[in-house]
C-alpha cells in the first residue's frame, strides 16, 4: 500500500495526483466527509460536496431528542455548512434542499436512484470536476452502497475517474469494521495527515454534535485511505455474509439494492415492485 506524505494544498504525490485539482465528493450523509476525507479535502485546490440524502431517518428513533424531523434536519444541514467551512470548503450541495417532503431519506436512497442520478447530473455539468470521489461498496450503509453506484453511472456517462474511500462494514465476526476495505487489491493509498490537517479535521468532526457516535467510526491516527473505485458487479450485494444494515435489522436488504440497480441500468420505468416489498418489510420491522 502506497502512502501519501503531506504535501501542501494542490500538490501530492503522484498517487493521488488525480483528487488533488477539482474533485466532486459524493456523500450521503453530513459527517461521512469529515470522517473519511476530512483531511484529504484539506489538499485539493477546488471540491465541492453533494450531500444525497437528508440525513434524517424516518423513525422518531433518530430525532424525537430534537423534538421534530424538520428540526433535526435543520441541524443536520447547519453541522455540514460549519465542517465544511472549517475545512476551507465553498461549494456543497443537498439534494434535499431544505424540503422535509424531499423524496431523498435518509435509508431509502436506492428507492428513488434515477431522481438522484438526475439532481447529480446538474451539479456535475456545473461544477465540471476532473475526478470523484465516492464511498466504498461495501455493505455498511444502504445509502452509501447507492452513492457508490452513482459514482459508478456517472463515471460510465462521462468518463470521469471515479475514486472511493471506505467507511465502515461488518466483518464475518459481526464486528464493525471502520475505514478499511472488505478487500485489498494493491492500488489504495494511506494519507496520513499532518499535525495541523489532524487538527482540523479533529474540529470538522466536533461540528457534529447531533452524532455522538461518530467518532467511533474513525481509524486510529485519523489515517485516510483511497483507491480507484474498482469494477463491481451492481446485480451481486458487496459481500456474501451478513451486511451491517442488514445485521442492524434494518428493512431492506442487499438483494433490495441490487434489484434497484438493476432496474435503473435497465431503464425500468415502474419501480413500484421495489416500493411494494420495500413498504412491506418495513411494515413487518415495526410489528
Amino acid at each position: 500500500m502506497a502512502t501519501a506524505s503531506a504535501p501542501a494544498k494542490g500538490q501530492g504525490s503522484s498517487s493521488l495526483e488525480q483528487l488533488l485539482s477539482r474533485t466532486l465528493v459524493i456523500v450521503a450523509h453530513p459527517d461521512d466527509e469529515a470522517v473519511s476525507c476530512g483531511a484529504l479535502m484539506q489538499r485539493i485546490t477546488t471540491s465541492s460536496v453533494v450531500f444525497c440524502t437528508d440525513a434524517t431517518p424516518e423513525s422518531p428513533y433518530f430525532w424525537k431528542p430534537y423534538y421534530s424531523r424538520e428540526a433535526y434536519q435543520n441541524l443536520r444541514r447547519t453541522e455540514a455548512m460549519k465542517a465544511l467551512k472549517i475545512a476551507g470548503v465553498s461549494h456543497l450541495h443537498f439534494l434535499a434542499g431544505d424540503r422535509l417532503d424531499s423524496p431523498f431519506h435518509d435509508q431509502y436512497l436506492y428507492r428513488v436512484l434515477p431522481k438522484a442520478m438526475h439532481a447529480l447530473d446538474r451539479v456535475l455539468l456545473e461544477f465540471r470536476p476532473h475526478a470523484i470521489l465516492a464511498p466504498a461498496y461495501e455493505g455498511g450503509h444502504p445509502d452509501h452502497d447507492c452513492c457508490s453506484f452513482l459514482a459508478n453511472a456517472l463515471a460510465r456517462k462521462y468518463g470521469i475517474q471515479v475514486w472511493e474511500m471506505p467507511l465502515y462494514h461488518c466483518c464475518s465476526t459481526g464486528d464493525l469494521v471502520c475505514q478499511f476495505f472488505l478487500d485489498t487489491r494493491r492500488t489504495e493509498v494511506e494519507l496520513v495527515p499532518e499535525a495541523e490537517e489532524l487538527r482540523v479535521k479533529k474540529e470538522m468532526i466536533d461540528s457534529y454534535q447531533s452524532q455522538a457516535s461518530v467518532w467511533n467510526f474513525v481509524r486510529p491516527g485519523m489515517v485516510e485511505t483511497f483507491r480507484p473505485q474498482p469494477d463491481y458487479d451492481y446485480r451481486q450485494p458487496p459481500h456474501l455474509g451478513l451486511l451491517n444494515y442488514e445485521a442492524w435489522q434494518w428493512p431492506m436488504t442487499g438483494n433490495d439494492l441490487c434489484y434497484a440497480f438493476q432496474a435503473f441500468d435497465e431503464k425500468t420505468p415502474d419501480l413500484q415492485t421495489i416500493l411494494e416489498r420495500a413498504a412491506n418489510r418495513t411494515i413487518e420491522h415495526v410489528r
